[in-house]
């Protein structure tokens, strides 16, 4: 088993899908076919079932997944030790974040950081949080920063940045009235992002905490900023972190009935024997100097 084998296999294993996977890891479908068959001679057992539908692993492919997985990142730790060690360290590191975190909290941040470490090449990636967590595990991104979601993964460190106020928003021109409890807002019209993302977990834990059932979700969107629009426009409610809606005077913000919720802004990094130098100044940067912002201006106006 060599690392270029095991990449191909988990390829496939988070794909279900040897075209995909060959895209992935940058191999023609015939080629990547012989490495998953020749992995499957050397263990002398079948790693996938393949159908019309695409392929699943096998209990046996299923228990060498968590073993590729390890194996692979001593790998990448051993590169960077000895490269450490010899003065050759990566000079670079890959920050993953939401959009609107990367907008409105660390876009300062990261500008300072760049400017007091010059040799060091930063890469900004925006995405999902399911997609920035793959990226982390897969070791395409050193740091992601995202809400949490109150799981528990051994793999990856975590670090609390900042708890991000939750606020129920309206439009600014709808005379929208301050709701009287949480029971009367569990029938109003709600914006909010799809089943799965980590906004419309915040969403759904805010109402659950007070046993309170879920209002209606009268559209469904793909992103946070297009729930302010949305909401601007007169289209609904929303429930969204307080730093992405910042001075607009088109959305009102209204009185949460009970204990405010907020969110828990992290950051998460793959655990490591040996830590990269450059994510050591990173992580350290973050301890000093990111902390919560909240301009005076950026008050919304209050309804009610």
């Amino acid at each position: 088993m060599n690392p270029r084998q095991l990449k191909t296999f988990l390829a496939v294993t988070r794909h279900g899908n040897l075209t995909r996977a060959a895209a992935e890891v940058n191999l023609a479908q015939s080629s990547l076919s012989d490495q998953i068959q020749a992995l499957e001679e050397e263990l002398g057992v079948e790693l996938f079932l393949r159908s019309r539908q695409g392929v699943v692993p096998t209990a046996a492919g299923a228990a060498l997944k968590t073993y590729a997985e390890e194996i692979l990142t001593l790998n990448d730790e051993a590169k960077s030790a000895v490269r450490a060690a010899a003065g050759n360290a990566q000079h670079s590191i890959s920050v993953g974040t939401l959009e609107t975190i990367a907008a409105e909290r660390l876009a300062p941040w990261l500008s300072l950081f760049g400017k007091q470490n010059p040799g060091l090449g930063l890469k900004l990636k925006i995405g999902g949080s399911g997609e920035l967590l793959a990226q982390l595990q897969a070791g395409s991104l050193d740091v992601a920063f995202t809400f949490d979601r109150g799981e528990q993964d051994q793999r990856f460190a975590m670090r609390q940045v900042s708890s991000e106020p939750l606020v129920l928003i309206a439009g600014g021109n709808a005379r929208a009235l301050p709701p009287e409890s949480l029971a009367a807002l569990s029938t109003a019209p709600f914006i909010a992002t799809e089943a799965g993302c980590v906004y419309r977990h915040l969403f759904d834990t805010a109402f659950g905490a007070a046993g309170v059932a879920a209002p209606p979700i009268v559209t469904e969107v793909d992103s946070i900023a297009t729930i302010v629009r949305l909401v601007a426009s007169g289209a609904g409610y929303g429930l969204v972190p307080r730093l992405v809606v910042g001075a607009r005077r088109d959305i009102v913000e209204l009185p949460w009935p009970g204990e405010p919720p907020a969110a828990a802004l992290v950051m998460m990094w793959r655990r490591r024997r040996v830590q990269p130098p450059a994510l050591t100044l990173l992580l350290q940067s973050a301890s000093d100097e990111l902390s919560p912002v909240r301009p005076a201006d950026a008050r919304l106006r209050h309804a009610g």
